[in-house]
């Protein structure tokens, strides 16, 4: 049987309402979550922020997105994507340029490399997603899935 989030956090107390421990309960599978994919990730030097960045780009493709573009589509708010995308045009993964006739709009792109470290990282990924989750059934993923909808938008 698996410790419960009380026990896992060495919690005394009750928790406050149901409502807290299934924020608590979130945050801390997400944590979790976030910490098996920072292993995937690190032997290729990536941080789960720049494979989102990666996902994103490629999901976008043919197009390119200019930096408010990809900040509102990243799973989680970070401030400097400016900053984010100066690293990853550095090591060769992404390619900015300014395109139309707005010459303040910059564009970002994929390269080949960072497409090809995508195709090299993804088996990997998924395999650590299908782990995690392989004690659900399908109906139980789905069933997850759409109350984790019904939380983050709530009537």
């Amino acid at each position: 049987m698996n410790p419960s989030l009380s026990a896992e956090l060495k919690q005394r107390r009750p928790f406050q309402s149901p409502a807290h421990e299934a924020t608590l309960s979130i945050l801390r599978t997400a944590a979790v979550i976030n910490e098996q994919l920072d292993q995937v990730l690190k032997p290729f030097g990536l941080s789960a922020v720049q494979f989102n960045v990666l996902r994103i780009l490629r999901g976008a493709e043919p197009d390119a997105l200019c930096r408010n573009d990809i900040r509102d589509r990243m799973l989680t708010r970070m401030p400097d994507v400016t900053r984010l995308l100066d690293r990853m045009e550095e090591a060769g993964l992404v390619r900015r340029a300014r395109e139309g006739e707005d010459r303040r709009q910059v564009h970002t792109a994929l390269t080949d490399a960072g497409r090809a470290l995508l195709s090299e990282v993804d088996p990997l990924v998924e395999a650590a997603h299908q782990h995690r989750f392989s004690r659900l059934d399908p109906g139980q993923l789905r069933t997850l899935i759409d109350l984790l909808t019904e939380v983050r938008h709530p009537q």
